[in-house]
Parts: C-alpha cells; sequence; structure tokens
C-alpha cells in the first residue's frame, strides 16, 4: 500500500466514525447509544489495524464495527428501563441517575434527600428511590453502596458513619427483598469530596451516598 494512502483512508474513516459517534445524540437511548459509539470506534480501530499490517481496511472496518457495536451494547435493555425508571422515582429530589463509562448504573444520592447530619437515619424522601432500585431487580444485578460524608469532624467519626450510612441502605434493600450477599458497602468518610468543604453547600454535596447497579462482567 502507499504510504502516501493511509492517512488519507484514515481521515475517510476518521470522518464515518464521527458520523457514527453523532449518531449518538440525546433522542437515542442509553443503549443505543453505547451501540452506535461502540460500532464507530471499533470500525476505526479495525481499519486502522487492517491498513497497518496490509489487509482489506474496509473489511477490517466491518468487522470492527460489529464488534465494538457489542461491546457498546453491553448496556442491557434491562438496565436502560431500570435507569428511566430510577430517573421517574427521582424526578425533583436532586438524586443523579446516570450510567457510567464502564457500564455501571450510578445513583448520586445528596444529603437532602439520604442522610441528616451526623446521622445514618434514611430519610422518607430516599425510600421511593431504594424501593425502586429492589423493584424487580434482576437476581444476577449487583448493588454497591458507598458513603461519604463532609469533612467536620475527625477520621474517626466520619469513617464509620459513613459506613453506617452504607449498611443502612443495604438493609433497607434486604427487608425489600433483595439479597444482603448481592449488596457490596464501603465507607469512604470525608476521603472522596466532589465539592469544597469550606462552604455549606460544598459540605452539604459531599454529604451523600452512591449506589451502583451493575451486571455479570461489569467492575464493582
Amino acid at each position: 500500500m502507499n504510504p502516501l494512502q493511509f492517512p488519507r483512508r484514515a481521515g475517510v474513516l476518521a470522518l464515518a466514525a464521527a458520523t457514527l459517534f453523532a449518531a449518538g445524540c440525546s433522542s437515542m437511548s442509553e443503549r443505543e447509544r453505547g451501540t452506535a459509539q461502540g460500532a464507530g470506534a471499533g470500525a476505526v480501530a479495525g481499519a486502522v489495524i487492517g491498513s497497518m499490517t496490509g489487509g482489506n481496511a474496509g473489511r477490517s472496518a466491518a468487522i470492527g464495527g460489529v464488534v465494538g457495536a457489542v461491546a457498546g451494547n453491553l448496556w442491557s435493555k434491562r438496565m436502560e428501563d431500570k435507569r428511566e425508571a430510577l430517573a421517574r422515582a427521582s424526578q425533583g429530589t436532586g438524586v443523579e441517575v446516570a450510567r457510567t463509562d464502564d457500564n455501571r448504573l450510578k445513583l448520586n444520592v445528596p444529603s437532602d434527600v439520604s442522610f441528616d447530619t451526623g446521622r445514618a437515619d434514611i430519610r422518607p424522601q430516599m425510600r421511593p428511590v431504594l424501593d425502586e432500585i429492589g423493584r424487580n431487580l434482576d437476581a444476577n444485578v449487583r448493588v454497591t453502596v458507598v458513603g461519604h460524608t463532609d469533612s467536620t469532624g475527625s477520621d474517626q467519626i466520619n469513617d464509620p458513619l459513613s459506613r453506617e450510612r452504607a449498611m443502612a441502605v443495604r438493609d433497607y434493600l434486604a427487608a425489600r427483598g433483595v439479597s444482603s450477599s448481592r449488596v457490596s458497602i464501603a465507607g469512604r468518610g470525608s476521603h472522596e469530596p466532589v465539592a469544597s468543604n469550606d462552604t455549606d453547600a460544598g459540605r452539604a454535596a459531599n454529604r451523600r451516598v452512591e449506589i451502583f447497579l451493575s451486571e455479570p462482567g461489569q467492575s464493582g
């Protein structure tokens, strides 16, 4: 292959990939968007490898696109349905529901929904969200709960408090039929802030619980 043809061909493939990435627009579901983006990335990777090894770039792009689409579609319809249900259940509460880069479902539950300052008792505002997590949860889905605090107080207080908050979520889900063996918990104390602890608003943002749902083959 003429070495001058490779940059030109790579540019064409990059444009095609960009078109596929653009197809992952806001009107698509998370699952459709992951499929489109995975196909685009796979097509470029396949074509580049094919060109560099003397193979057929077009054929390699097609194969890479299929592989990429499969990888991008690891976000299952069940997880997408659960994401949409949780988004509805938490609407207006400030709870953030999102898909992570590693295809897990993440809920960020702020302090005004989850726990009062210095307490590990679940607030009423959080119960509908936890009820929806436990509702129709497939038996192979695992749950990871991570508790956090602000920097007020010492680690000797905050570290166990953050774990107690995660335990409270686990126990609430267990009471609604989610086996405790499927729920992993961790307490990070004040060690992973998402905002400055110098303001009331920042401390409130740091007092939170993060809940992850993952299927087999995903981290967490």
